[in-house]
């Protein structure tokens, strides 16, 4: 049985902090209380330093029951301390204060004013005193003894993690892997999953007519089939059908993926392969997936590709609806296009029929490849002669090694000198365990040989050969209880969210600082902190990165769902976290319900959760629809996180009932249909981080500059450019502690706009979608020198989208350039660089106007010494003729094309270029050593030369606008159709999107 310390660490440490902050409010506490809480703080300051101890301790002896519960007692007591002292802060909230020479009536009427709360407050203060000291009686009366030191292999980490010593200063691009172990069987799928008939797209007929060939394929019956890959849970099955997926993708006109698990939303489930097979512009994401693994000729890619899109598109209003529109309009699209779609983790036979009902018998061939751990769901699928069943094996012979070594990136010297073979093969040939192993390796890399043997030998005895599908619990286990006691707690905040999710780091990290899991460590700021425990789990291959961002960091993350299942239940176990709905099968807590995740459900949940006690909830979140919450369950008073984002039926009369959460520190609205903020905000003092991006918020009132604890504002719409207005507060020196401020405008009108920005000196963000002002005016100074002024502070990311053109080219005049941005983004009609911008050695992340675009531009930018990503956009909202000319006085004086030359670009690895028109590009020998991925969006390309100069090139990305002229479809087909019969270069993917 093993022991759940981390959380319990984590919310003694918020309990101390809070309780402190109590002793120092004199004027709020009743005679004789101060000593209670006094002594309340002592014993769990005691209580503190004995799990500490335990946490960094060998596995307890004889006794593990015993002190389990003792543990359970610790957390309860704690939680409830931490409910009464927030209680206390929500109802007796403000200070009497008052002149000196009236302070004495002041004090008075306050204390006969809040009478009755403090004297209920000191009454439970007593009794939580009195469960205190008979939990440290308790322990003593039945033998819980003092936790020995292991000296071991157990525990390791008694001085707590070191977060200056765990910064990840690497940079890179995140990747698919290819499998390993089943390449044979790889290669017999592959020849499956490709269609007999190589066919072009309905709308990609060649120029000179259809030939006798393709008529022939037409004539043919339609190439159909299911592949079902079954094994148990951690054999691989996603990681082959993904490849699949990837690899052979662009042959087929239209492609999806989807997780169902236990789901039983079919509504929701075909929504997301519609949304996907018909390309969506929306939540600033191309929604249809793109496919990989096609390897391009390292020649020429040229293509004179179509012209400019037409305007509009026919299945904008056919995303919703009900099932049967849904399914209407796939059965209407798919019927005349070949499709790819990959359905993950299919659960029963019964949702599998579903699904297949649902879909049409494609005039062109289709491949649905369906993975679960079940053999009757796999015997389901077979309905046809073309169908087969592929199940997955365990690794074997030298692939668990290959498979270790690769996942734990330990040098060469160490995994010869001090990694037994053991390690892995423990594992069984299960790829989930290997891999989790290996990230526990990669976590120690001073450990020597003979501790690892220890650690074999506790996880397997000599006699036996390997474990069992169920001993891969055994290994996150001890995986588990290796981790310090921080990363323990954050490792239990994942299961917040819901299973196969796409979760980004930021929300996830916000919301560790927003819990008090993380304050400021090692001399690093607590967004620093949070970044080092997030590259952990990374490392510990707790959680996966799957997308990553323009500069070189991990942007959002999946957890394989085994691992979330371990964790669902270690959450469970310390009442951590309650899960309603979703996949998981839970038992309603016996206790008071701390955080609650809604994860969707039906009427039975819903039962479940109007038998729970919501009175102690202290943290919200909330998937589907505000409606699967019971009655009256958002007048929470104690609420700290309440996150909505995505939530559906949320209207703007919620939003006055979510200010009366007077503790709220964090706020998610992103993505609902809120379209005002309630002047009652200003009420949350404790709120840090508000979030009402991608909404239809254009304005803050006035009340929002009162929140003095304000760090994070997020507003606005990144892709569409809505903006945020800031309100005439804001002049004044209030939030003084901001750190981020995204999403606003700044616009010459008749009322007063706010460009004065001076007083926010540990801004680090400042995001500005949409700028208009004069030239000269007030605000262009205000601006200009606040710029300039954050500079020289903590300012490591600016944007600017300016709509005129004349704020961007006054850049240049600044004299004293902010040096130590690490990202920079200037959009709109920038003609010329800034002098300065060369002199940004910092820099990693650049995003300009293509207007800006030319070979000079282009060798001045190869001199910073640190940029990762370059990126030269531009939307079609944003086209005018004057943009339209400055683009080809432009190409004239590059003299029709962009050269890239050697030298310089250094640590180059991602090159973008997105706008309606591609100019030729071309590539000389040696240039961008280092380039990963280049990503071209277009609706028209002139061309690409040279790209097999680019010698460590991975893959080219190519999205074509949807609405592309036929003659565009067919050459972007033959271009992946000649380079399919290339074994060697970087992939190339080809996909559509949609504006």
């Amino acid at each position: 049985m093993e022991l759940v310390v981390g959380a319990s660490e984590a919310t003694m440490s918020s309990l101390l902090s809070k309780l402190g902050g109590l002793l120092a409010h004199e004027y709020a506490l009743i005679r004789r209380v101060r000593g209670d809480i006094q002594y309340i703080n002592d014993e769990m300051a005691s209580m503190q330093a004995f799990l500490g101890d335990l946490s960094s301790a060998a596995a307890p002896q004889g006794h593990d029951r015993r002190l389990k519960d003792w543990m359970k007692q610790i957390r309860d007591v704690t939680y409830d301390i931490e409910d009464c002292v927030d209680d206390f802060a929500h109802r007796l909230s403000h200070d009497p204060g008052g002149d000196v020479c009236c302070a004495f009536v002041v004090s008075n009427v306050y204390e006969l004013w809040t009478w009755r709360p403090r004297r209920n407050i000191a009454s439970n203060i007593a009794e939580l005193k009195v469960r205190a000291q008979q939990i440290g009686e308790r322990r003593i009366r039945y033998g819980v003894e003092n936790p020995k030191n292991g000296g071991g292999h157990h525990g390791g980490h008694a001085t707590g993690f070191q977060a200056a010593e765990n910064q990840q200063t690497r940079l890179e691009i995140v990747g698919t892997k290819k499998p390993v172990g089943v390449e044979d069987d790889m290669k017999e799928l592959g020849v499956w999953v490709s269609l007999q008939q190589q066919q072009q797209p309905v709308a990609a007929t060649s120029p000179h007519g259809p030939s006798s060939s393709s008529s022939q394929a037409e004539a043919k019956k339609p190439d159909q089939g299911v592949l079902s890959i079954v094994g148990f849970g951690g054999v691989g099955k996603t990681t082959i059908a993904t490849a699949l997926y990837q690899k052979f993708g662009d042959q087929f006109d239209c492609r999806a993926m989807v997780t169902v698990s236990q789901s039983s939303d079919i509504e929701a489930i075909l929504r997301s392969i519609l949304s996907q097979v018909m390309p969506q512009y929306k939540d600033g994401n191309d929604q249809q997936r793109s496919s990989s693994g096609i390897t391009l000729e390292k020649n020429r890619l040229v293509a004179a590709i179509g012209s400019l899109w037409p305007k509009g598109h026919p299945g904008d209003e056919q995303s919703g609806g009900s099932t049967l529109e849904i399914t209407q309009n796939l059965k209407k699209h798919l019927e005349e296009h070949s499709y790819l779609l990959l359905v993950d983790d299919v659960w029963s036979a019964s949702m599998w029929e579903k699904i297949k009902k649902s879909l049409p018998k494609s005039k062109r061939g289709s491949r649905v490849i369906v993975t679960t751990r079940f053999q009757a769901v796999a015997s389901a699928c077979i309905r046809d002669k073309r169908d087969r069943v592929h199940k997955v094996v365990v690794l074997s012979g030298d692939k668990p090694r290959e498979l270790f070594k690769d996942e734990s990136e330990i040098s060469e010297e160490n995994f010869k000198n001090n990694i037994p073979p053991r390690l892995w093969e423990i594992c069984g040939g299960l790829p989930l365990a290997i891999v989790i192993m290996a990230g526990h390796a990669a976590c120690n890399p001073d450990r020597q040989l003979k501790e690892w043997e220890k650690v074999c030998t506790s996880l397997l005895p000599d006699s036996a050969k390997g474990l069992s599908q169920e001993g891969v619990t055994k290994i996150l286990n001890h995986c588990y209880n290796d981790m310090p006691g921080e990363i323990k707690t954050c490792s239990l905040y994942l299961c917040i969210f819901p299973k196969g999710c796409k979760i980004s780091k930021k929300r996830l990290t916000r919301r560790w600082m927003a819990e008090g899991f993380i304050g400021e460590k090692d001399g690093l700021s607590v967004e620093d902190v949070a970044e080092t425990y997030f590259n952990h789990l990374i490392r510990r291959k707790i959680i996966r990165a799957v997308e990553h961002s323009g500069n070189g960091k991990v942007k959002s993350y999946q957890v394989h769902d085994m691992v979330l299942e371990y964790i669902v239940s270690k959450a469970s176990e310390e009442n951590f976290v309650t899960v309603v709905g979703g996949p998981w099968i839970m038992a309603p807590p016996s206790n008071k319900v701390r955080r609650l995740s809604v994860q969707g459900g039906d009427s039975k949940h819903q039962k479940i959760m109007e038998s729970m006690n919501f009175s102690h909830v202290r943290s919200l979140t909330l998937f589907g629809s505000l409606t699967q919450l019971p009655s009256n369950s958002l007048k929470f008073g104690i609420v700290q996180v309440l996150d909505l984002e995505g939530c559906k039926d949320l209207k703007n009369q919620h939003a006055k009932e979510i200010c009366k959460m007077l503790l709220l520190k964090y706020l998610s609205l992103r993505r609902t249909e809120i379209e005002k903020i309630p002047n009652e905000i200003g009420k949350l003092q404790y709120l840090e981080t508000i979030d009402i991006r991608e909404t239809n918020v254009t304005e803050l009132p006035n009340n929002i500059c009162q929140l003095d604890r304000m760090v994070n504002l997020l507003g606005g719409n990144k892709k569409t450019r809505k903006a945020l207005k800031l309100p005439q507060d804001m002049k004044k020196e209030t939030m003084k502690l901001l750190r981020i401020l995204s999403g606003i405008e700044i616009i010459e009108g008749p009322s007063t706009v706010v460009a004065d920005l001076h007083h926010f000196t540990d801004l680090r963000k400042l995001a500005i979608y949409k700028l208009n002002i004069i030239n000269g005016g007030k605000l262009f100074r205000e601006l200009s020198s606040s710029i300039e002024y954050l500079g020289g502070y903590s300012l490591h990311t600016l944007i600017i989208d300016d709509e005129s053109s004349e704020f961007l080219k006054s850049l240049s005049a600044l004299s004293s350039p902010p040096k130590f941005l690490n990202a920079l983004e200037l959009s709109g009609k920038l003609v010329e660089l800034p002098e300065w911008i060369t002199e940004l050695d910092a820099l990693t992340k650049l995003t300009l106007s293509v207007t800006a675009l030319t070979t000079d531009a282009l060798h001045r930018l190869s001199k910073l010494p640190k940029l990762f990503s370059l990126t030269f956009s531009l939307t079609s909202a944003n086209q005018d003729p004057e943009i339209a000319t400055t683009i080809w006085v432009n190409l004239a004086h590059s003299d029709g094309e962009i050269v890239i030359s050697a030298g310089g670009f250094e640590e180059l690895k991602l090159l973008r270029f997105s706008a309606p028109c591609v100019p030729v590009l071309s590539f000389l020998d040696n240039a961008m050593p280092k380039l990963k991925r280049l990503e071209l969006r277009f609706s028209k390309l002139e061309g690409v030369y040279g790209i097999e100069n680019l010698e460590d090139l991975d893959e080219v990305h190519l999205r074509v606008h949807d609405e592309a002229g036929d003659f565009t479809k067919f050459m972007v087909d033959d271009i992946a159709i000649t380079a399919r019969e290339v074994d060697k270069g970087p992939r190339i993917t080809v996909d559509q999107y949609h504006e």
